[in-house]
């Protein structure tokens, strides 16, 4: 996170989606130059109007400290335009995050394949099936599956991916530390298991509708390809492949045919116009890239998601046909153990593991105990083969 402290200034007093982060690494060794430069230099860099420059002396640099202890307090890691981690695809596009906040762990994106998937939020039960099908057949041969995680067709790619052990990268259009969609929460922790909830906003951000749009050129830029399911006319996933289309004009665009219906015409609109090639099978879209990437599937490392979770229509407040998740019953799975000689710290973080991951942060809110001193107690549950770790910070019972 090279110089964190000055981007995320850069981002409170500027804001975000804007091309002036890309072109300051273009112009100056380092944003710390930049900032010390002060207004004289600001003026010269021809890069700011007068009210930005404004802002920029307005804010100060201890702005970035709450952001930084939050992310610290939660584990979240903070990635900057000058890393040299930060994602090659994503540094490619005019108006790349000055900082990207992590949950979990981003992918080599740069290096595997990734398909974006997108799609209404009020999806048909036949959009939703299909996108978990899809999400899930291309993350068994090692696909990375990018979406946004919002209801419908969103929420059914991330959990398609999870079914099938494999890799998503979630995008949120706010703070990664903001309740968005409480129904979707336990499926976010569980995409920090093997992949990662990012944001270009500071975690407490509230959800915007103008950041939406914003989000969506993010995942259009980690995706070597996007696939559109069940989309209207005016849709944001329209403007993810508009996205797509601008940062990369040979950008392979996918759709899946939709019922006729107003809904979704924006879908058959992409088909019929041939902005989109009509996949109907999974291997329409590996068989799109030559052979560029692996076609044969990857052999999971952990417990597939199928043997712990369904996908299930959620009722009440939330659209009937979206899809939610639920835990399965484990008649096998391991069990507490009695008669453990454990101190009481020992036996409450003991007991915080059941029989699906539990990420470590959320064990730091069933104890209220500090990661800290979590990490070691887990160390010795380990050790005596009573929890075993699982990728992603999480752990479940031995």
């Amino acid at each position: 996170m090279k110089n964190i402290e000055y981007w995320i200034w850069f981002t409170q007093a500027i804001g975000y989606c804007t091309p002036a982060a890309k072109q300051i690494t273009q112009i100056y060794d380092s944003i710390e130059d930049f900032y010390h430069g002060g207004e004289p230099e600001w003026i010269l860099s021809g890069l700011f109007n007068s009210n930005e420059i404004d802002k920029l002396l307005k804010t100060p640099l201890s702005v970035s400290d709450q952001i930084i202890q939050k992310c610290n307090k939660y584990c979240y890691e903070m990635m900057t335009i000058e890393d040299s981690s930060y994602p090659k695809c994503l540094y490619s596009i005019d108006n790349p995050p000055a900082v990207l906040y992590i949950s979990g762990f981003l992918p080599d994106i740069d290096d595997r394949m990734s398909i974006g998937v997108v799609g209404t939020r009020r999806a048909s039960v036949y959009g939703m099936n299909a996108a978990y099908d899809f999400a899930k057949n291309l993350a068994k041969h090692g696909v990375t599956i990018v979406s946004g995680g919002a209801r419908g067709i969103d929420s059914s790619s991330h959990v398609g991916a999870l079914a099938a052990d494999g890799v998503t990268v979630c995008v949120l259009g706010c703070g990664i530390n903001y309740d968005y969609l409480r129904e979707n929460e336990r499926m976010r922790r569980d995409i920090t298991f093997k992949g990662a909830v990012i944001s270009e906003y500071p975690p407490d951000t509230e959800a915007y509708p103008f950041h939406f749009p914003q989000r969506n050129r993010i995942i259009s830029a980690l995706s070597d390809g996007i696939l559109v399911i069940e989309a209207g006319k005016k849709s944001g996933s329209l403007i993810t492949v508009e996205h797509g289309l601008e940062q990369d004009i040979n950008k392979k665009i996918f759709a899946l045919a939709g019922s006729i219906d107003s809904r979704f015409d924006g879908t058959n609109t992409l088909i019929k116009e041939r902005v989109a090639e009509l996949v109907t099978d999974y291997k329409d879209i590996l068989n799109a890239y030559d052979n560029l990437y692996a076609t044969s599937e990857v052999t999971p490392d952990s417990v597939p998601y199928d043997d712990y979770v369904e996908v299930v229509p959620v009722k009440g407040k939330a659209p009937k046909d979206v899809y939610g998740i639920r835990t399965k019953d484990l008649t096998e799975a391991p069990a507490h153990r009695d008669n453990l000689n454990l101190t009481k710290e020992q036996s409450d973080i003991y007991y915080a593991i059941g029989n699906k991951p539990v990420h470590i942060d959320e064990i730091s809110e069933i104890t209220n105990l500090p990661v800290n001193e979590i990490l070691p107690v887990l160390t010795i549950l380990e050790l005596q083969k009573l929890i075993k770790s699982v990728q992603g910070r999480g752990y479940i019972l031995n």
